[in-house]
């Protein structure tokens, strides 16, 4: 069974403004799934309805079995919002404690995961300073501890590493990573999309309302019948010999060159060229896309329709 699963979800603002039309996702157990799009795309309408925060206009959606809103799933979710805005007046210490309080954890229990968290997220040295001293980056770990805390079956995160360094980025990777192996189901939101490439296992990307591509990361980013190779250094590629086959070929500089396949071409039949040929081949892979061309792409494509 899907951990979250969207039926045709749409929601309408004061009867003008369309910000989801008819989305429907599907997001299994221990999954990490990233959604993506620019600003206004519609992500944050989303992650409000399915966590109960606003009501669609028509659709449906369940979390863990239950219809969106319920209560009784609220205790086994944990959210990071883009914008948290915490206390500053507290420590990091302090609003966990309040926080784990609010959830009903026992006091020894949650002062016991506080500190475990606060040493996790790189906060154990500041965890009784004031918040209005943390950086941002600080307040970012601070967030991702407190939508961890209570141990939840699903998280809800909203752009998790914005504002942190790249150390942090790595770390906060990681503690994601774990998650996951731990059989945790997460649903990301992030405008970094290289941090998405190397932790999501499929991706949804929305644009003005409308979810216009889903599936694995693999095979999204792969371009099909499309390899890269490159020689030992000073060698010159057999390009014209490779044309003379019927292959296309095309520079890309650096000493690299594609390789477009065709007409039940194969790959190996360029690697023996290259072989007979005296050569010595260095780099082979299939060509990939980044998820940024991918989002680029779309959006040209949906700026060209009438």
């Amino acid at each position: 069974m899907a951990v979250i699963e969207t039926d045709r979800l749409t929601k309408d603002y004061s009867g003008k403004i369309r910000a989801l039309q008819g989305v429907s996702i599907a997001v299994q157990p221990g999954e990490i799934y990233g959604l993506l799009g620019v600003n206004g795309a519609g992500k944050t309408t989303l992650v409000k309805i399915l966590l109960g925060i606003v009501k669609p206009t028509q659709g449906s959606g369940h979390l863990l079995g239950q219809p969106v809103g319920s209560l009784a799933i609220r205790y086994r979710i944990g959210y990071l919002p883009e914008d948290h805005r915490f206390p500053d007046y507290h420590t990091g210490f302090s609003l966990l404690d309040f926080y784990g309080a609010l959830l009903g954890m026992p006091r020894r229990k949650r002062r016991q995961r506080i500190g475990e968290w606060l040493d996790r997220v790189g906060l154990g040295p500041r965890m009784h300073g004031k918040i209005r001293t943390y950086s941002k980056g600080m307040k970012q770990r601070l967030g991702i501890a407190q939508a961890l805390l209570h141990d939840p079956e699903l998280v809800f995160l909203d752009e998790p590493t914005d504002g942190v360094d790249p150390v942090g980025r790595r770390e906060i990777r990681e503690i994601l990573l774990d998650l996951k192996r731990r059989g945790k189901t997460i649903f990301l939101n992030s405008h970094l999309l290289s941090e998405v490439e190397k932790i999501c296992d499929r991706v949804g990307i929305l644009n003005r309302g409308h979810l216009v591509l889903q599936g694995d990361v693999n095979d999204l980013t792969r371009v099909a019948d499309c390899f890269e190779l490159r020689l030992a250094r000073g060698q010159v590629f057999p390009a014209e010999t490779l044309k003379s086959r019927g292959f296309r070929v095309k520079p890309l500089g650096d000493e690299t060159w594609e390789v477009f396949l065709s007409d039940g071409q194969r790959i190996d039949e360029v690697v023996d060229s290259i072989r007979a040929a005296g050569l010595s081949l260095r780099y082979l892979a299939e060509k990939r896309l980044s998820l940024e061309e991918i989002l680029m792409n779309l959006m040209d494509m949906q700026e060209r329709q009438p």
